[in-house]
């Protein structure tokens, strides 16, 4: 058997609740096509809870023997994604003190014109649009200046092979968003569309939310990364507070 090309183990986390969560829950509230966003996307902070969420997961991982955390600390270069992964770190969630490797290949799916809108907000100001997405599907529709799935998908390729090519038995952990979890999934599991959309018809990723893999070396001629648990708050769950969150994320009040 050749030597493995895979991690021994991955973890893929969403970040925790950000403050562009909590707009879209207002703007929905208040029936507004636009969510009211201070800042672009891409620097938009976790909330209170967020950061809450980001330290618990970063104590549940403390708790466990050193080779049992991550090794490798890859993030998006979303704000939200690198306070998550640096707030996991510092509460001594990695094995060490390891660097924040930021990759733009793990940044939020772009929403190109629906940028900022909720759902009504789409269908109010760009029906066409609206319907170009029922007909296509989440899977295919690329709104203009956007990103379809299958789009995000294609990076994500490329992002597999770098892990593959640098970081083959080791522990990684990624901190992104939650279309790139589920189009991770899809990648991974080599998935069909029906299937992903299935999966993702069951509910959103959770906020700060573990999806975890497991190399199996008895599989295929080189082994396989192989799905353990997914979309798991325990973490978060034995709090008497309300911490867990499944919101949409930012950018848009469409899901994907």
């Amino acid at each position: 058997m050749s030597a493995p090309r895979w991690p021994t183990t991955l973890w893929i986390v969403r970040h925790g609740e950000s403050a562009g969560n909590v707009a879209r829950d207002e703007a929905h509230a208040r029936g507004a096509e636009r969510i009211k966003l201070s800042a672009r996307d891409v620097d938009i902070a976790l909330s209170l809870r967020g950061e809450m969420q980001a330290r618990l997961l970063g104590e549940s991982f403390a708790a466990r023997s050193p080779d049992g955390r991550p090794e490798i600390l890859l993030a998006s270069p979303y704000l939200r994604a690198q306070e998550t992964a640096r707030a996991f770190r510092d509460s001594g969630g990695t094995a060490g003190d390891e660097p924040i490797c930021i990759d733009e290949r793990l940044r939020e799916k772009e929403f190109g014109i629906l940028d900022g809108l909720t759902t009504s907000g789409v269908a109010s100001v760009f029906p066409d649009q609206a319907e170009f997405r029922r007909i296509l599907g989440k899977f295919y529709h690329r709104p203009p200046g956007g990103e379809s799935w299958c789009d995000v998908i294609f990076r994500l390729r490329s992002l597999i092979d770098t892990i593959a090519l640098h970081y083959a038995e080791r522990r990684v952990m990624i901190v992104a968003h939650q279309v790139v979890v589920l189009c991770l999934r899809y990648i991974l599991e080599n998935l069909s569309e029906a299937e992903i959309l299935a999966i993702d018809q069951t509910g959103d990723v959770a906020n700060c939310s573990v999806t975890e893999y497991r190399f199996d070396p008895g599989i295929g001629r080189e082994g396989k990364l192989i799905l353990a648990s997914y979309n798991v708050v325990t973490h978060l769950e034995e709090r008497s507070d309300s911490t867990v969150t499944a919101e949409t994320d930012a950018a848009s009040g469409v899901r994907g």
